[in-house]
């Protein structure tokens, strides 16, 4: 028997019973089919998050004060010392690996407007800050070192914070605002950047020249937080290390002792959130692929009932010269056609959920190795599970076969 008579064969016996062939299938077509929704719910998942964090700044490091012991005598206390304005300068002279420092002043104030008031976070920065933090304006513009060495009484806006004081944001530009007793001046609209990796809304915020917030808001010299930008993210481990020394240097603490600051690294942020991601991905499909092992029983458990009414037919088939490898060939194959079957109707049942899924703003990724993947697994699980039946069908004795009724 060639090839094309196989197939012929083969399609014949299948179309023959067509419902049962397909509920045969079925539990190929759902392990297929939740396999590639849930890899490509997971990627899109991990690609969001990605985005996200990136959003916040390309290469980022920031810098933060952290509470240490310290020891006088018999007694211990804890202090959290905040940077001074040495510590910003310092660090942007003397690292060669950061591209834009910047310090950061932050507070949740009241913040009111002509068409409403707010509670907004609001970031006292100097201009390096649009570079560490990937902050773009749009509409009007960033301030700059002379408005920083002024103390101009400027103020940018986010879109979310925009909207809730003037309704429509574009009108907030050259109008004031006000914040505690003071006035400022919006120069500049930022570019929507959208929810962070723990939901807050990037837009919601007000940014303000450094030395500006510190005298007319915080009325202390106290610095928050450091942010700057590595050149590449090659250098990041070589950035940190630097950081360390020089702050270690500028706050003037010796060897053998704590550091009292943290720094973070926005690279092992994403690192860490994609491995979570992942292993849930992986997880998800995992017990998805269960299904295909279900459906591959499926298969088996048919296949051994159509041998069983078809005895005849391949009794008459060996009596007529059919040799035994001609039968363990053709039920393995209908074994893999319909395995292939549901796994093409799987990864059509799949991309019509994932393109239902965008249109309902659902992050999909479909991933065409995990496509092919499924594909050739679905086929294997016919061959594994088609090849007992096929083996029992070309075992028969063509007597016997011909005498069962």
């Amino acid at each position: 028997m060639n090839l094309l008579q196989l197939m012929q064969t083969c399609f014949r016996s299948i179309l023959r019973n067509r419902m049962r062939s397909l509920l045969t299938s079925l539990g190929i077509i759902i392990g297929v089919g939740s396999v590639i929704v849930l890899v490509a719910l997971g990627e899109g998942s991990q690609a969001v998050i990605e985005d996200r964090i990136k959003s916040m700044g390309t290469n980022l490091l920031q810098v933060m004060p952290r509470r240490v012991t310290v020891r006088s005598g018999m007694s211990t206390s804890t202090r959290r010392d905040a940077f001074s304005k040495a510590d910003v300068e310092k660090l942007r002279e003397e690292s060669s690996y950061a591209i834009a420092v910047s310090g950061v002043v932050q507070a949740a104030y009241n913040v009111t407007g002509p068409e409403g008031n707010a509670r907004v976070q609001v970031h006292g920065v100097e201009p390096a800050f649009s570079i560490a933090r990937n902050y773009h304006v749009n509409e009007g513009y960033f301030f700059d070192e002379y408005d920083l060495a002024t103390r101009n009484s400027v103020a940018i806006l986010g879109r979310t914070t925009a909207e809730s004081l003037f309704g429509v944001a574009e009108s907030a530009l050259e109008q004031q605002i006000r914040i505690q007793n003071s006035y400022f001046t919006v120069i500049g609209l930022l570019e929507r950047k959208g929810a962070a990796l723990g939901g807050q809304d990037q837009d919601d915020i007000v940014l303000l020249p450094l030395d500006t917030a510190m005298t007319r808001l915080s009325n202390t010299q106290d610095i928050n937080m450091i942010v700057l930008s590595v050149i590449s993210s090659n250098y990041m481990d070589a950035a940190i290390n630097e950081t360390e020394l020089i702050l270690r240097e500028s706050r003037s603490i010796s060897d053998g002792f704590q550091s009292d600051f943290a720094i973070m690294n926005q690279t092992d942020m994403i690192d860490m959130a994609s491995a979570t991601s992942r292993t849930l991905t992986n997880l998800l499909a995992s017990i998805a692929g269960v299904s295909l092992l279900v459906g591959g029983i499926g298969i088996m458990n048919i296949m051994l009932v159509s041998v069983t009414e078809r005895t005849r037919e391949i009794g008459i088939r060996m009596a007529i010269g059919g040799r035994k490898k001609d039968i363990l060939f053709q039920f393995l194959s209908e074994a893999v056609i319909l395995s292939l079957m549901g796994g093409l109707l799987g990864i059509g049942l799949a991309f019509l959920s994932c393109n239902i899924m965008i249109m309902m703003d659902i992050p999909t990724l479909i991933n065409p190795l995990v496509v092919a993947g499924s594909a050739l697994f679905a086929a294997l699980v016919g061959v594994v599970f088609g090849y007992y039946p096929a083996m029992k069908a070309a075992r028969l004795y063509p007597i016997d076969a011909l005498r069962y009724e």
